[in-house]
């Protein structure tokens, strides 16, 4: 059962806050546990000098106990003498100088009496030098995500290999500490451009229903024929995606939801990071809209949203606040040789489940406020479009399909494995696509993963 006490935000989310602006570097790092049924049991430190993560590392799964990782950060102007700035982090059992030196010829002892205990198996190492916080070696941040496979697409992060030690109940979580060393650059938003070939690939991803963990896999096909072998579904899903990466070297990724499994995501940032990594560590720029599932765990649209723009090689945005949804914007891909747009993708949110399940049961559909949005937007960037020496195009991704998915009379290819989840009601969409000449239409429910070359297709 999770704690609705307090709520879980990822740490880029918390950018506005004291305690992860540039120039603060970290001078100590900590465990606070507490009880859940003593009301006189604080979860908390002081708050004037320490910043709680606010993620319990028991993940709600603890009948009786919280913990939450405590960081203290200074600027590093307001740095006295006397403070001392973390310069490395390791978590275990024992003290991190009687492990062996990967190095042997590394002339730096570092002694036992050098590394500080905290709870967990945390043990810290601190300088006592004020200029150790201009050096790269100053951890300027801290955050929790959980799993044997959490990774850390933002840079100058890294995960520690080894999960925090508080009891069994946290070791099975694998509540993991990362940290950031250093000032973080300044993040460009990529500019997507036809190739000089005249080519540009799209790799469209939807459903990878990542989860907190490695997730257990549902009907996995083929079948596992070993005897007690267990199936782990994330590993499995991100292997064929990174395979299918590097095999297509697409130039930009549209991922069109349920990216997250909100169910099994009971820490939505480690999912998200999940499926970021690969497109980070391969320079793809890639855009995101949500599914029915992305915002059941514990993070809304409007923050898995925000955690999403400030990631590396992200397009993705949270569109105009006065349309319905979150999610409704466009990406521009560039000519070849101009400045000009050849390529206009069109992303909309279609939400989750009908609003009016009495009347329109099942799924939720494009509102009057978003198709409004689409066609001024088209209309405003006609004229722009025009100056394109080529032929400029438009497409367009959702989650949910269209009403006319659910038509077997209209044209389609493939296989017809299982009916179409298109929402009972039909609010036009299709038409207003129509109307403005977008050639191209995809919706993410249950696609996989689909490889698109840039060609003329009608909705007609």
């Amino acid at each position: 059962m999770l704690d609705n006490r307090f709520r879980v935000l990822p740490a880029s989310i918390h950018d506005h806050l004291p305690s992860h602006h540039p120039g603060l570097v970290v001078t100590d790092v900590t465990i606070k546990k507490c009880s859940t049924v003593n009301p006189l049991s604080s979860c908390s430190l002081n708050s004037d000098s320490w910043q709680r993560i606010d993620k319990d590392l028991y993940l709600g799964s603890a009948w009786f106990s919280r913990a939450y990782l405590h960081v203290q950060r200074k600027h590093e102007e307001e740095l006295l003498d006397t403070d001392r700035v973390v310069v490395d982090l390791r978590v275990g059992r024992q003290n991190p100088a009687k492990a062996p030196r990967s190095n042997p010829e590394d002339k730096q002892m570092i002694t036992e009496d050098d590394w500080e205990s905290r709870p967990g198996g945390i043990w810290l190492r601190r300088s006592g030098e004020r200029h150790a916080s201009d050096s790269e070696e100053a951890v300027t941040a801290v955050d929790v995500l959980f799993g044997a496979d959490a990774v850390d697409p933002r840079p100058q992060w890294e995960v520690k290999d080894t999960p925090i030690l508080l009891n069994g109940q946290v070791e099975k979580q694998e509540a993991r500490i990362t940290l950031r060393r250093g000032t973080p650059p300044k993040l460009k938003k990529p500019v997507p451009r036809i190739n000089d070939n005249g080519k540009f690939k799209i790799m469209q991803a939807a459903d990878l229903h990542l989860s907190t963990g490695l997730g257990k896999c549902r009907e996995p096909v083929p079948e596992e024929r070993i005897p007690g072998q267990k199936c782990e579904a994330d590993p499995r899903t991100l292997e064929f995606y990174e395979k299918l990466l590097d095999e297509e070297k697409p130039d930009l990724v549209v991922l069109t939801g349920d990216q997250v499994n909100g169910d099994t995501a009971r820490d939505a940032q480690t999912a998200v990071f999940k499926f970021v990594k690969p497109l980070v560590d391969r320079k793809i720029p890639y855009a995101a809209i949500f599914g029915n599932h992305d915002d059941e765990g514990n993070l809304s649209r409007k923050e898995l949203m925000a955690l999403i723009e400030g990631l590396p090689y992200s397009l993705s945005s949270a569109g105009p606040e006065d349309v319905d949804g979150v999610g409704n914007y466009i990406v521009e891909v560039l000519g070849a040789l101009s400045s000009d747009s050849a390529l206009t993708l069109y992303l909309l949110d279609t939400h989750a489940y009908s609003p009016n399940e009495r009347q329109y049961p099942g799924y939720d559909w494009i509102r009057p406020s978003q198709i409004r949005w689409f066609k001024n937007t088209a209309q405003s960037l006609q004229a722009k479009h025009e100056q394109y020496t080529h032929m400029h195009m438009n497409m367009a991704f959702i989650h949910i399909p269209l009403p006319e998915y659910a038509d077997p009379n209209n044209i389609w290819r493939g296989n017809w494995t299982e009916p179409s989840t298109a929402p009972a009601f039909n609010s036009g969409f299709k038409d207003a696509l129509v109307e403005e000449n977008v050639l191209f239409v995809s919706c993410g429910q249950y696609v996989g993963f689909e490889i698109i070359y840039i060609k003329k297709r009608l909705l007609t």
